[in-house]
């Protein structure tokens, strides 16, 4: 009965996306503590999605029913809490903060009656003690003290903002209907309430570049967010962007060049203290199928891609170039980052033995070090 009932609202199955450890994988970032002084680890967060409601444009790249894999319905309040209660089916004993968060739509944008009746619903399970508060994502320009004020009531602790680019002609052929000012204002009032903020920018939209893409980056990590994403653009089917595409009139980044800005942005935001939380979109079924992403630089583990073109990069700068060739080169790292080091398919072994002439490469771990660094013995 209840597979039944989320079916029909579009969200049905079990979490896909859960580790282990009980947390969807790269889906939390970390709580400021006076939101939830008990613990600083990433929540375990209990998505429900809203693809499309509340968007007043139809963006180039947009086809949020594939990203989601979910239908147009909006769930009624039975559904909703049949997920929720599905999903803290899968929550562990220990004591991680929950989160409820609604995604892939514009959440200010929805209806005021269908605003007030989620959160109020969502709000019910944190008066009951089985979720700690409530996020959700939307447009910048839906932000402003009115409706601030109107949700002020319920228990929202974080709130993402659809960026994208800070490039207002970036923005503008991309159909975003909004503007860089519109996100450095949201900020702005976000902030004066005390609101977690989370900025989602995209690299590789049509008229898009490196450059462009940088000074978003530096423009985004200016606002000070609590954590960010970074999303390579793919042209989805049925998607108006894919339309362009069949015309010629755009060519998707190549997954090299992709990673490469990506892994610009992610150093830049780390080295300003700005948490990360996802490179690449959330892999899934209807994103697998052969149909659904007609090109661009898409793949299933796109943000390991990112931090192995790291630490081919840290390897290679700290293993000292000789005159002759090195018999033997062994890098250490912590367990963690073995499979970073070592890249996709041992690609990157293979590439440092080639430049340095190295006949045995060794990758050993060694619990000592920090996740991010690495030790050349040679």
């Amino acid at each position: 009965m209840t597979n039944n009932i989320l079916k029909d609202a579009g969200q049905s199955g079990p979490p896909s996306n859960i580790q282990k450890s009980g947390i969807p994988e790269e889906s939390g970032f970390p709580l400021r503590s006076n939101q939830h002084p008990a613990s600083s680890t990433r929540p375990f967060i209990i998505p429900v999605f809203l693809p499309h409601h509340g968007c007043p444009h139809r963006c180039l790249f947009c086809n949020q029913m594939t990203i989601t894999s979910i239908k147009k319905n909006l769930l009624d309040t039975e559904q909703l809490h049949l997920w929720i209660n599905e999903f803290l089916k899968y929550k562990k004993k220990q004591r991680y903060p929950v989160q409820i968060a609604f995604y892939g739509g514009n959440f200010l944008g929805l209806k005021t009656d269908d605003i007030k009746r989620l959160l109020h619903e969502a709000a019910k399970f944190v008066r009951d003690g089985q979720v700690d508060s409530i996020r959700f994502s939307t447009r910048p320009d839906t932000i402003n003290n009115q409706r601030l004020d109107a949700i002020k009531q319920y228990p929202v602790a974080a709130i993402e903002l659809g960026v994208q680019s800070m490039d207002d002609q970036v923005l503008a052929t991309a159909n975003r209907g909004h503007t860089a000012l519109d996100t450095e204002q949201a900020v702005e009032l976000l902030k004066a309430r005390k609101y977690t903020i989370g900025l989602q920018m995209m690299v590789g939209l049509p008229g898009d570049d490196e450059a462009k893409a940088l000074a978003t980056g530096r423009r985004i990590a200016g606002l000070g967010p609590d954590f960010v994403r970074i999303y390579p653009t793919v042209v989805l089917a049925d998607s108006p962007l894919a339309a362009w595409y069949q015309q010629g009139e755009y060519a998707p980044w190549p997954l090299k060049q992709c990673v490469t800005v990506v892994k610009k942005l992610y150093l830049m935001f780390t080295n300003n203290k700005i948490p990360v939380i996802r490179m690449g979109l959330q892999s899934s079924e209807a994103l697998e199928e052969g149909s659904t992403i007609l090109a661009g630089p898409y793949h299933p583990a796109f943000g390991h891609l990112v931090h192995s073109e790291i630490f081919l990069d840290r390897a290679a700068a700290a293993i000292k170039p000789a005159t002759s060739n090195h018999d033997a080169v062994t890098l250490k790292v912590h367990p963690h980052s073995l499979s970073k080091m070592r890249g996709l398919n041992n690609q990157n072994i293979e590439i440092l033995k080639r430049k340095f002439h190295v006949k045995d490469l060794q990758i050993i771990p060694d619990s000592a070090l920090s996740q991010n660094k690495l030790v050349v013995l040679q």
